[in-house]
């Protein structure tokens, strides 16, 4: 997979209790993973959830997910995480993730996220938001 624009990258570690009886990593747990992914590439780019909430009153909702499970990762695997913006609209965005050891690719998901105010219904994303959002598309 080529990565068209910039990536976020987020080291993750593979505890015990990300694993099942024989030491693999349960499959709901990559979701865990990308959404700290996600979240650090936000961070990094200064956008944090509470401030969203509270300054802006929005907030990401996870509105579909594909996961292409290609290999297990297994207990105390060092992991990383990559994250990549790939659409930005006016009320949702799409991202790209890998959850990768080393080299090899483990998982790839293709994320679309919902901005919803605090009823939880879709809400345009704030103009200092949107900013933030392509600034870290296109900082490559």
């Amino acid at each position: 997979m080529s990565e068209p624009v910039a990536t976020h990258v987020t080291n993750i570690r593979v505890y015990y209790e990300d694993t099942d009886s024989e030491g693999i990593v349960y499959y709901a747990n990559y979701l865990k993973f990308a959404e700290r992914g996600r979240t650090e590439m936000l961070r990094a780019a200064g956008i944090d959830h509470p401030t969203l909430w509270d300054v802006h009153g929005v907030g990401f909702a996870v509105r579909r997910v594909t996961a292409d499970y290609r290999s297990p990762a297994r207990l105390d695997d060092a992991l990383t995480v990559h994250s990549s913006m790939t659409e930005i609209r006016g009320a949702s965005l799409s991202a790209e993730q890998t959850v990768r050891r080393g080299v090899d690719t483990l998982v790839h998901l293709q994320v679309r996220l919902a901005c919803v105010d605090r009823a939880g219904r879709p809400a345009r994303m704030p103009p200092p938001l949107r900013a933030a959002l392509h600034a870290i598309q296109n900082d490559a």
